[in-house]
C-alpha cells in the first residue's frame, strides 16, 4: 500500500457503527504530568449522523498524538489500568432541559470551591447545551451568515457538570429554569440568540472568569463576551470584549470558539480564537490582554494557522475550535478542528515555530 501523508491530522471520525462515526469536534485537551507518567485526556463532541444529537466522549493518550478511543459508552467497571474510553455524557432526557439535542464540551478544569468540598480536586466540565427550539435568524444578520446557517436548530446556553474521574459526570443545576448556568440576553441584546463555548479561567480564589461567544443580531458579527464568578456556579455578565476584524481580514465576520490561558511567565493572558472570514472560511488568530478582563488586542493581522492550501487536504475549508497546551519552556501545541471541502471534520495538531506563538506548523504524521 502506498504511503499517505496526512499533515496535522491526529484524530478522525470513529469506525463505522461507533458513536462518533459521522463527526468529531470541539476538542478539550489536557496533559497531566506526574513523577511516574505522562497522561493525556481529550474530551470532544461526536455523533453518528447529522440528524442525531451530539454526545461528549473521552479519548486518552500517552503522548498526545496517538489516541485510544471507544465505540460506545464508557465501561465504568472496566479493570483497565488506562481507564475506559468512549461516551461519557449524553443529551438530557428531560424535555424542559437546555441540553436535550446537543452537547459540546468547551473546558475541563480540576478545582474545588467553598461550595464543592472534596479530599482531592474535582473535574469541572463547562459545556454548551442546545434545546429543541428551531428559529430563523433576523433578516438583518446578513451577509455575516451563510445561507445554510440562517436557521438555528437549538438555542445554546452554558452548562456545568462535575466528576471525580473525568468519566462519570453529574449535571449541576444552574440558576436558569432549564438547568443552564445563565440565560441568553433579552431581545435586542448582543447575546440574545445563543451563548456558545463557555470557556473558563481560574484566576484566583473568588475570581473565576468565563469567555463565550454569540452572534450579535444588531451587527451580524460573532463576538466574544465575558462573565465573572466567585464560585464558578453563579455568573455576572459584563458584555462584549472582542468582535469582528477589519474589512478583508481573516476574522472580518467575527470570533467564535476560543481558548484563553494565562501566560506561564505571568505576563498577561493569551487567547487563541476561531476567526470567520467573509467567505465563511475559518482560521485561527491570537489576541493578548494584560489583565484577562475587558481589554483585548489582536497580536497581528495574520492568523497563526490557516486552512491548508491543498484543496484535497482534510482541513482545506477551515480550521478552528483551538485548544492550547503548554509543553514547557517556549514549546506549545495547538489542537484544532479542521473541515475539508466535503464538509467532514477531524482533529489536528500543530506546534509553534521557535519561541513565538504567532506562527504554528502542522504536525507531520505518516501512515502506511
Amino acid at each position: 500500500m502506498a504511503e499517505v501523508w496526512s499533515e496535522g491530522l491526529v484524530f478522525g471520525n470513529g469506525e463505522t457503527g461507533s458513536w462518533d462515526s459521522n463527526r468529531v469536534g470541539s476538542p478539550v485537551v489536557r496533559r497531566y504530568v506526574s513523577d511516574n507518567e505522562e497522561r493525556w485526556c481529550m474530551w470532544y463532541s461526536g455523533n453518528t449522523q447529522e440528524e442525531t444529537g451530539s454526545s461528549i466522549g473521552l479519548a486518552t493518550s500517552s503522548n498526545g498524538m496517538h489516541w485510544r478511543r471507544g465505540t460506545g459508552k464508557v465501561e465504568t467497571d472496566e479493570q483497565d489500568e488506562k481507564g475506559s474510553v468512549g461516551v461519557v455524557m449524553e443529551c438530557s432526557s428531560n424535555w424542559w432541559a437546555f441540553d436535550t439535542t446537543q452537547l459540546i464540551p468547551s473546558d475541563v478544569l480540576i478545582m474545588s470551591s467553598a461550595k464543592v468540598r472534596a479530599a482531592t480536586g474535582v473535574y469541572w466540565l463547562y459545556y454548551s447545551g442546545a434545546d429543541a427550539e428551531i428559529f430563523e435568524l433576523p433578516a438583518g444578520v446578513v451577509p455575516a451568515i451563510l445561507a445554510e446557517e440562517r436557521v438555528i436548530k437549538g438555542r445554546m446556553r452554558p452548562g456545568l457538570a462535575m466528576s471525580n474521574d473525568g468519566r462519570n459526570w453529574a449535571r449541576i443545576e444552574g440558576e436558569h429554569h432549564s438547568g443552564a448556568l445563565f440565560d441568553v440576553g433579552t431581545e435586542g441584546e448582543w447575546d440574545s440568540l445563543f451563548i456558545a463555548a463557555p470557556q473558563v479561567v481560574f484566576h484566583e480564589a473568588g475570581d473565576i472568569r468565563m469567555y463565550y461567544h454569540a452572534l450579535d443580531p444588531n451587527t451580524g458579527l460573532y463576538s466574544v463576551g465575558f462573565a465573572r464568578s466567585r464560585d464558578g456556579l453563579r455568573w455576572l455578565k459584563f458584555g462584549k470584549i472582542l468582535e469582528g476584524g477589519a474589512q478583508g481580514a481573516f476574522d472580518e465576520l467575527g470570533i467564535r470558539a476560543r481558548h484563553v490561558v494565562e501566560h506561564p511567565s505571568g505576563d498577561g493572558y493569551l487567547m487563541v480564537y476561531e476567526g470567520v472570514a467573509a467567505d465563511g472560511h475559518t482560521s485561527i488568530g491570537l489576541a493578548r490582554s494584560e489583565t484577562g478582563l475587558l481589554k483585548w488586542e489582536r497580536c497581528q493581522s495574520e492568523p497563526i494557522l490557516k486552512p491548508s492550501e491543498a484543496k484535497t487536504a482534510w482541513d482545506s475549508k477551515g480550521v478552528g475550535s483551538p485548544c492550547l497546551v503548554h509543553m514547557g519552556g517556549d514549546e506549545w501545541r495547538l489542537y484544532y478542528v479542521g473541515i475539508g471541502s466535503n464538509g467532514c471534520t477531524a482533529i489536528g495538531m500543530a506546534t509553534n515555530v521557535g519561541d513565538s506563538l504567532t506562527r504554528f506548523n502542522r504536525w507531520h504524521s505518516f501512515h502506511l
